[in-house]
């Protein structure tokens, strides 16, 4: 998934920023962060978590491609959840005011 999926599915309010900052103050124990990366299907910790490849790494290890660019194929490895959504997924890229 998504920053911005998972902000579309808590609704108004919440922005993909706002869902990245939530998920790096848990807990490694209680919530795979790992598994959520930006729109662009690269991770987004870089400058949060030591080393800077970690998330990438793991999710390597779950057998996640990425390219020389440190992106993956989101079309490939996009999660939906299985709830009806009200809009097309296109909206869950839509830009924050």
């Amino acid at each position: 998934m998504t920053y911005g999926q998972i902000a579309a599915l808590l609704g108004e309010g919440y922005t993909p920023r706002t869902v990245g900052f939530v998920m790096h103050s848990a807990g490694e124990e209680e919530l795979p962060w790992h598994r959520v990366i930006n729109a662009q299907g690269a991770c987004s910790t870089v400058r949060i978590v030591l080393p800077a490849n970690r998330q990438q790494g793991m999710l390597e290890h779950e057998g996640i491609e990425f390219n020389a660019q440190g992106r993956c194929d989101l079309r490939r490895y996009l999660w939906e959840p299985r709830a009806k959504q009200t809009k097309p997924s296109a909206t869950l890229f839509k830009k924050q005011r």
